[in-house]
């Protein structure tokens, strides 16, 4: 789960750069750096290989699905012909915001039916954070931390089941074919616990600056591994893995003995909140090798 330490690491990340913009270029560059640590505009021009000349045609909408808890709204994403294997997206604490429509149309685009949804439905329809929230706000911080909290183990499966399922019904879906899904920040947890709640369909799942994939609490969700089938992808930042470095060892340790196909990486550099490309601290080079890992997780597990 993104934590206090998580923000306040981006929050130092901020404030650093802010400084060097200060130091570097003075007073009259002051301004153009600060605008460089805003978070990049979320459009197709702004995501790397958004539209490429390989990109298939898609069709996109804001839908709303029933669950046992009431009604969410997501976004779905799909290329406009034939059935496809489905994508879950489960988003970072900021939620379902146009940087994550983006990133599941860039998905899409690479022929897969993406269904994007806010975690954080029961409380409150997306958006579920300002659009470039302050981290420096004690009240923002406690909005947002307020939110992570509504969700617990018992409503991460119940929210699994019916998305796979809502996914299922849809004709854009191929349920031939295995299901992908990805997380990032606290959609880390959710993607091993949509994994182990929906075996026979997952077949591929990756995480990406995953917050609790390994605590010491007996609902941990690296104890999960045993019940899972998919190959997985879990992308660490630099500064996570400073914080804990005994997790990556302990999430090979299960795969292995689970006889799972993982590729764990450290990511050397960046910090925490990386890979969307509206985070203060997103690294565009390293957030590209992660999605070109993610691509090719299921290309070999989903086709």
């Amino acid at each position: 789960m993104c934590d206090d330490d998580s923000l306040d690491d981006m929050v130092a990340f901020r404030l650093r750069q802010e400084a060097l913009s200060r130091r570097t270029f003075g007073a009259v560059a002051l301004g153009a750096g600060l605008v460089a640590c805003a978070p990049a505009a979320a459009s197709s021009s702004s995501s790397p290989s958004a539209a490429s000349s390989a990109a298939v045609e898609i069709s996109d909408a804001e839908v709303t699905i029933q669950t046992p808890d009431g009604t969410c709204d997501a976004y779905f994403v799909h290329p406009v012909n034939g059935a496809h294997a489905a994508v879950l997206v489960w988003p970072d604490i900021f939620g379902l915001r146009p940087a994550f429509r983006e990133m599941g149309k860039r998905l899409a685009q690479s022929g897969y039916a993406v269904l994007v949804v806010n975690p954080f439905y029961r409380v409150q329809k997306a958006p579920t954070a300002p659009e470039h929230p302050n981290f420096e706000d004690p009240e923002t911080r406690k909005a947002l931390m307020g939110l992570a909290g509504t969700l617990t183990p018992a409503t991460e499966v119940t929210d699994a089941k019916t998305f796979t399922a809502w996914l299922d019904q849809q004709p854009a879906v191929d349920k031939t074919k295995k299901m992908g899904t990805t997380g990032y920040c606290m959609g880390g947890p959710l993607v091993m616990r949509t994994a182990a709640s929906v075996p026979d369909r997952i077949g591929a799942a990756a995480t990406f600056h995953g917050g609790g994939l390994v605590t010491d609490k007996p609902d941990s969700p690296h104890l999960l591994i045993p019940q899972m089938k998919a190959k997985f992808l879990i992308a660490i930042a630099a500064n996570d893995d400073a914080k804990q470095p005994d997790a990556k060892d302990k999430l090979k340790a299960g795969f292995a003995q689970a006889s799972l196909p993982a590729e764990i990486e450290v990511y050397a550099g960046v910090n925490h909140g990386w890979c969307p490309p509206d985070s203060h601290v997103y690294d565009r080079a390293a957030a590209e090798k992660a999605w070109s890992r993610q691509l090719a997780l299921f290309q070999s597990a989903l086709g």
